[in-house]
């Protein structure tokens, strides 16, 4: 063990006495180096309590150390427990950790009971706790037949848990079949004891799944009550019941039930006893029925409710107070109180309080022949009972050493010899637990021994504190002196100060502070030295500063900034402009102790600050230039303040004090403001600080001032060009030193392993010290424990490692500063946590619900906070297809992953294949890591709609059929039950006939259509169709052959008899017309034969008009319409190469817009469902067959 660092320093005074520390009261502190002997001490055990879980295996933890390393061996309820009689029972080499292996046989009920450790060495034994052993239970719940309650609206009800009795006791809480919570209110809560209470029903109240649950986290299982039915009935529904069975003598109608004061539910009476242990939670319940519904309010008859430990829970029914002592004893009133009225309650609490320490003994080092004491001191209600034991034997039994002699709750050692070397038990109990403590007492013959290394160098700039360090240990504890140099006499200067540790202390080291400084630490067993060295260097200092520059564009300026240093320290020179590097730009030069700008411009002007490194400190000045245009003419000269000067303190108090100062010529241009900077010359010499600012009318300040600062002032002034220089640096004032002001900030506590915890904090800079010897308390307790607050006193660093914490388990950390003057205010707790580890359990009770073919709901139940061991990250759902319930084939298995972040209990999954086999299992993520995978859960999707069939073609057109030939869809989502096949013929003036429907079996890939009308286009709409419904269709168009009969038959009208006779007719009115014609050209008359024969031109010859309906016309592929497409050979789909189809309801791109639907965090489904039916054909479809004779004969038959 190290000496603990204590707050307290002692100052060397200035009179002949050496300088030395007497720590003879100081040997509790001591821990004896692990080299030398010592008895044992416990340094790890098992709860008290300890509950474990059935289904692993036991391990009791027994951790000590010792020299010779201790022996242990183990009792279970009082007796020995011989662990080589049981295969089953292993002991950890080195350790007394018991490992029972329950998983292979045994049952852990076999093996309750109480254990107790004890690690034995020869100089004593120390025992562990008495750890008792219960496996955890979750029973089942009594079955019970639940009668339906019913009741008229605004009565009171109580639904009763009455849960099984468990170790730990169960968490209660109820939901509805579908495992939601059922919603609470200031109506409707849920008490402590787990039954459901109604101050007044209301009609929605009405439902059949009122289940209460039991949770038991220790196992993990939930334990459920049967459904509980209420029915709620309302005024009107009271009516006609009673006119029913009533004749009208008898009815008088039924009216809702009455509004009435508050009466309380529970507790029962007007008064109850409560009784609670100290730094335990302390819950007091009020529940009361009334319409309208009461509201509660508490009060403390003798007192007020603790401001920062009072909480209201349940709707404020339920009032709790957090480590509660002693003091929170009283009567507390709750107040139920609604609009006809109000009661109340009176609760008498009394808080008990186990055994806690008040001085618990420490490990008592000493040497032969020398005197000690034990002190164990403890508390509680009712006072404990003090017993002392001897190496675990009881002391009034144990061998008798003539050097102890008890007294009480303290054991007084005279004149103690080796042979008094032993563990003492200090056993504090009384009826509500008990404490247990080791400590020994080892006899130590050991000469003085310095643990610091020899011949350390310490460097420390002049006018800086030094530490010297000086760890020793000795038995009889040893005396420390320090001398300087080898001279004879120890230090006698009073500017030199001595902790408790040995450390020496400079707090303003000068020049000649350098030497060898030697630590000797003595006993009557010998003597010990240890040489440090140390070097005062000379402070950095610009010597030259930059000064502040007005220029014009265009034109060069230069700074100069020379640096003074120790010659053994090698300074870095830096130049910045506004706090950032110099622009990458030739026009900036750094030449030794200049920087210069060429070519000015404006976008140069800022602040130059010159900083100078060493490793051992730094200093910075600055200078600011301004550019200016160029000055046209001559001006009156306008430029900045010359600097203030005669600079004098006055008024010099121990926080503040007066400086005046004398204005230089403010040239030309009014001072506006001056600026007071401060320089800390013990702390920061050479670094100049902003102090204040006054009106430039104003030529005094009153400063207010920090303790233990080598205060420095200058003053610079300002006006509308800029600022001045700074005067020459007043005189120096150092200010008495006090007790921190402030408290270190931004304090945290995180671990950075499973078994730590890592306490930062932000150190106070040597300003905010205000004194010498800067420390800091860091104090740490679990925040859900009975535990003390554990501190260690530590320097001035930033860091402290809690070492062997419970994993993740919340603690409260304060950091307090301290130094020679005393501690700095009481700082508040901050909550931080012990390192994760990864979670240990899987969610339970996964179980799946298949909302459609390709969306699927999974719920599972939290992982308990306690089995997370760390920050709940969220759950995280692998899942992956396994086989299509078609197929059998293997090939790779793709999981996938959905993250659900936070304590969500339940997701969904999208885009799941329908008619598919799926596996899925859950793990909880922490900020560590996943924890273990669910059991896997398979489900299966249920069938989909097909997809379009892959292709359609027709084949063989015959007079009066087509063959149909095609293959199935490729996603058929499900088994086909058949093919539906819908045509209709289409005419040449593109218009659709009759619409025929037509069944075809799934096994059928051909089918041959019969009794079609000769040469005639039709139509086809083929699709498929499963248990879930019609897929995506395809469509296609063909034509039936003509039969060449009847166009011969057509073709020989010519040869008709009528028809002869009229082209005869005809021909003869065509011969007279030309006769007419030529005679009228003998005339000599002109005729316009292109006119005439644009006028009479033959029909047979003239183009086809578009408009025409008759015959049938071509289109490009793309002016056709979608559905309706010229027939060309082998065509199977649409130009476009898509295949329509109707929209699947378990579609991916029916979810929300297209493809990109979004999801909850949790997997819930945002957009909607969005069916897009393809409209049943309903308009003719233009041919795309070439025009020929016979299709203008059939149009006319």
């Amino acid at each position: 063990m190290q000496l603990k660092i204590m707050p307290k320093k002692k100052r060397l005074s200035a009179g002949r006495a050496p300088l030395m520390l007497f720590l003879c009261q100081m040997i509790s502190a001591l821990e004896v180096p692990l080299d030398l002997v010592q008895p044992p001490t416990i340094t790890q055990q098992s709860p008290k309590d300890y509950i474990i879980d059935p289904r692993e295996n036991i391990v009791i933890q027994c951790e000590a150390k010792g020299k010779p390393p201790p022996s242990f061996s183990w009792t279970r309820n009082g007796t020995h427990f011989d662990i080589d009689k049981d295969p089953l029972v292993t002991m950890k080499p080195g350790s007394g950790t018991l490992t029972i292996n329950i998983m292979s046989e045994g049952k852990a009920e076999t093996y309750e009971g109480v254990y107790q450790c004890t690690a034995r060495n020869e100089r004593g034994a120390a025992i562990s706790n008495n750890i008792v052993i219960r496996p955890s239970r979750s029973p089942l719940w009594t079955k019970e037949k639940l009668e339906p309650i019913t009741l008229r609206n605004g009565q009171s009800l109580v639904l009763p848990c009455r849960p099984p009795v468990g170790l730990p006791p169960p968490i209660i809480f109820w939901m509805d079949n579908s495992f939601q919570r059922l919603p609470q209110s200031e109506r409707v809560s849920q008490g402590l004891n787990g039954d459901l209470y109604f101050s007044n029903v209301l009609p929605e109240d009405t439902r059949e799944d009122y289940i209460c649950y039991a949770r038991f986290n220790h196992t993990q299982t939930i334990q459920q009550k049967q459904p509980i039915s209420v029915k709620v009935i309302s005024v009107d529904e009271l009516n006609d019941t009673i006119a029913a069975n009533l004749s009208d003598t008898e009815f008088y109608g039924a009216k809702s039930h009455r509004q009435r004061p508050p009466t309380f539910l529970t507790p029962d009476g007007n008064t109850s006893r409560k009784e609670e242990l100290r730094g335990n939670v302390l819950s007091l319940e009020c529940i009361a029925e009334g319409l309208p519904t009461p509201i509660i309010y508490w009060i403390k008859e003798d007192g007020t409710l603790p401001v920062n430990r009072t909480f209201y829970r349940n709707f404020k029914k339920t009032l709790q107070i957090v480590q509660v002592t002693e003091a929170d004893s009283g009567n507390y009133q709750c107040i139920a109180k609604n609009s006809l009225g109000a009661i109340h309650h009176t609760i008498s609490v009394t808080v008990k309080a186990a055994p806690y320490w008040i001085i618990a003994p420490q490990n008592l080092v000493l040497s032969p022949e020398e005197d000690g004491t034990l002190i164990c001191r403890a508390n509680g209600n009712p006072k404990p009972r003090i017993s002392w034991l001897s190496n675990g034997v009881p002391i009034e039994i144990a061998p008798d050493d003539p050097s102890r002699k008890i007294d009480g709750d303290t054991i007084i050692f005279s004149k103690v010899q080796e042979r008094s070397s032993a563990v003492y038990q200090c056993n504090a109990s009384n009826e509500y637990g008990y404490l247990l403590a080791n400590a020994f007492v080892n006899v130590l013959a050991e000469p003085p021994r310095i643990l610091t290394s020899a011949n350390t160098l310490y460097q420390v700039i002049a006018n800086r504190p030094a530490l010297l360090d000086c760890a020793f240990f000795g038995s009889p504890l040893p005396v420390i002196e320090w001398f300087k140099d080898a001279k004879g006499s120890a230090l006698r200067e009073d500017i030199y100060v001595l902790h408790e540790n040995g450390t020496l202390e400079i707090p303003v080291a000068q020049k000649d502070s350098t030497g060898t400084y030697t630590c000797v630490a003595r006993n009557k067993l010998g003597m010990a030295k240890n040489d440090v060295h140390l070097e005062i260097k000379d402070p950095t200092r610009i010597i030259k500063q930059p000064e502040y520059a007005v220029v014009q564009r265009g034109s060069t300026v230069s700074f100069e900034c020379k640096v003074k240093h120790d010659h053994t320290l090698i300074p870095t020179v830096t130049w910045l402009k506004d706090h950032g590097e110099l622009p990458n730009d030739g026009r900036f030069t750094v030449d030794k102790d200049y920087l210069v700008v060429a070519d000015v411009n404006d976008d140069d002007g800022g602040t130059y600050t010159c900083v100078a490194n060493t490793t051992l400190d730094n200093v910075s000045a600055s200078a600011v230039l301004s550019v200016v245009a160029p000055t046209p003419t001559p001006a009156p000269i306008y430029d900045v303040p010359n600097p203030p000067f005669d600079l004098e303190l006055t008024d010099q108090l121990d926080r503040s004090v007066q400086l005046s100062w004398t204005p230089g010529d403010d040239n030309n241009s009014p001072i506006t403001k001056f600026i007071i900077e401060y320089e800390d010359a013990m702390h920061e010499p050479g670094l100049w600080h902003h102090q204040a600012e006054v009106p430039g009318t104003q030529t005094t300040a009153q400063l207010k001032l920090s303790p233990y600062v080598n205060y420095s002032f200058r003053v610079m002034a300002e006006n509308n060009l800029g600022r001045s220089l700074p005067s020459e640096a007043s005189e120096q004032y150092l200010t008495k030193a006090a007790e921190p002001d402030k408290n270190p900030t931004a304090v945290e506590g995180l671990g950075s392993e499973p078994d730590n915890l890592v306490i930062t904090w932000k150190p106070l800079n040597g300003f905010e010290s205000n004194g010498p010897g800067l420390q800091y308390k860091v104090s740490w307790r679990q925040k859900d424990g009975d535990d003390e607050w554990t501190s260690v006193v530590v320097a001035n660093v930033s860091k402290y490692i809690v070492s062997g914490t419970p994993t993740f388990v919340p603690y409260l950390i304060k950091v307090q500063a301290l130094n020679d003057a005393g501690f700095a205010p009481e700082p508040a707790a901050v909550m931080g946590h012990s390192g994760e580890d990864l979670p240990m359990v899987a969610p339970g009770n996964v179980h799946v619900n298949v909302v459609n073919s390709t969306l699927a709901e999974v719920h599972w139940d939290p992982v308990p906070l306690k089995s997370i061991r760390g920050h709940l990250q969220g759950y995280r759902i692998y899942y992956w297809k396994t086989q299509s319930s078609l197929t059998r084939n293997r090939r790779h298995i793709e999981k996938k992953i959905l993250t659900f972040q936070g304590s969500k209990t339940h997701g969904m999954l999208p885009g799941l294949e329908p008619f598919s086999h799926y596996t899925l299992n859950v793990r909880v993520v922490n900020g560590k890591g996943e924890g273990p995978a669910s059991p896997d859960k398979v489900f299966n999707t249920p069938e989909g709609v097909p997809s379009a069939p892959s292709s359609l073609k027709i084949v063989n057109p015959t007079l009066d059929s087509l063959t149909l030939e095609w293959e199935p869809p490729s996603h058929p989502n499900g088994i086909l039950t058949e093919y539906t096949l819908k045509y209709q013929p289409i005419n040449s003036t593109h218009e659709l006939g009759p619409l025929v429907d037509l069944k075809i079996p799934a096994n059928k890939t051909r089918w041959i259509l019969k009794n079609l009308n000769i040469s005639t286009r039709y139509k086809f709409y083929f699709y498929a169709q499963t248990a879930a419904g019609s897929g995506s269709q395809i469509t296609e168009e063909a034509i039936t052959t003509v039969d060449e009969a009847m166009a011969s038959r057509q073709v020989d009208i010519a040869t008709q008899g009528w028809f002869i006779g009229l082209m005869c007719a005809v021909a003869l009115l065509i011969l007279i017309l030309l006769i007419v014609c030529f005679i009228r050209r003998n005339k000599g008359g002109k005729y316009p034969v292109k006119e005439k024969e644009d006028a009479h031109a033959d029909p047979e010859i003239q183009p086809m008009k578009e408009d025409d309906g008759t015959f049938g016309e071509y289109r490009s592929l793309e002016s056709d319409a979608e559905d309706h497409k010229p027939l060309k050979k082998g065509s199977r789909t649409p130009s476009d190469r898509t295949v329509k189809k109707e929209d699947s309801d378990d579609s991916l791109v029916d979810y929300g817009e297209g493809v990109n639907g979004q999801f909850n965090e949790d997997g819930s489904f945002i957009g909607q469902y969005s069916g897009k039916k393809e409209k049943e054909p309903a308009e003719g479809n233009e041919s795309s067959e070439a025009p020929s004779p016979v299709n203008a004969m059939n149009s006319f038959v």
